[in-house]
């Protein structure tokens, strides 16, 4: 019992509503356009959340052997960080995770495809892959490219775009533009919300010798970047409902916008550690909260 607390805690369930904004996104979307089945949501959701658990069980491990995780870092404090869990016990815990995640996506696609789309079956493994990749070598391994700025990169892509158009593809066995532009505002949300994290470790990360986007532009220009990316998602969104305007219900997701903006006016002002790590579940709950608002105020036309 001792150590469920550490475990749970190593998960970092906060992050769970996030993984799944996508795909919640896409799958509205495609019951928008008359395709939707439970199964496919069940096993993406699934899918989905044992990815980000292996990617912030192997952030932990990372960080943790590479002694990023210390003393002056803010926040949460990790597992491997604190003792509560070895080395040898997290490494084994994302070997397993990975074969829970390669059986939930086998499970999704058989789901989804069964025995036909051959072409599609492949790319989405291939997806995946990219995926597990994507969650082991954040922080692991030689040449981690969370280490090299270059999470940014990956969180739009993972979080943004292959997550709200994937889901969508799984339903539909088609690509659609439709799904492009709310896409793209999420993956600026999910980056806003990396870039935050990275804002509050600048000191910790840079004697570290972790170096993140908000290391290498400073404060001053990361905060900068932060509002790009929040307003920037803002207007995307507006200019979508604007051009797939259907009914009023579309425009559900402006709720979204008041804590958004509400984080804007923070981030602003924010000069601790601790005002930017306040801040994590804020934005993190909001895009969430957008992408369930956006979603399902097409559902509702």
């Amino acid at each position: 019992m001792k150590k469920i607390k550490p475990w749970l805690l190593a998960m970092r369930l906060r992050t769970l509503p996030l993984s799944v904004s996508g795909i919640i996104l896409g799958s509205c979307f495609a019951y928008y356009n008359g395709h939707f089945n439970p199964w496919i949501l069940f096993f993406a959701i699934l899918t989905t959340i044992s990815l980000q658990i292996l990617s912030n069980l192997a952030n932990d491990y990372g960080d943790g052997i590479k002694g990023t995780d210390n003393d002056e870092r803010v926040g949460p404090q990790r597992a491997i960080q604190s003792g509560a869990i070895t080395p040898n016990e997290m490494f084994e815990a994302i070997r397993f995770n990975v074969i829970v995640v390669i059986i939930l996506t086998l499970s999704l696609l058989w789901v989804a495809f069964g025995p036909n789309n051959f072409l599609y079956i492949i790319l989405f493994v291939i997806l995946g892959g990219l995926s597990v990749y994507a969650a082991l070598n954040y922080t692991m391994g030689n040449s981690p490219y969370g280490y090299r700025a270059l999470g940014d990169v990956f969180v739009f892509i993972f979080f943004g775009l292959i997550s709200t158009i994937g889901s969508y593809v799984l339903y539909m066995q088609v690509l659609d533009h439709v799904v492009a532009l709310p896409a793209i505002a999420l993956g600026l949300l999910s980056v806003g919300v990396l870039n935050l994290n990275n804002m509050r470790d600048i000191e910790s990360d840079t004697n570290a010798g972790k170096i993140t986007l908000a290391v290498k532009l400073g404060l001053s220009r990361a905060k900068k970047y932060h509002f790009i990316l929040i307003i920037g998602a803002m207007l995307i969104t507006v200019i979508f409902s604007i051009l797939y305007y259907v009914a009023p219900y579309n425009f559900m997701y402006l709720l979204a916008f008041i804590p958004l903006i509400i984080h804007v006016k923070k981030i602003k002002s924010a000069i601790e550690p601790d005002d930017f790590d306040s801040q994590l579940k804020v934005l993190a709950l909001s895009t969430f909260l957008f992408s369930l608002l956006l979603g399902v105020g097409y559902i509702l036309y």
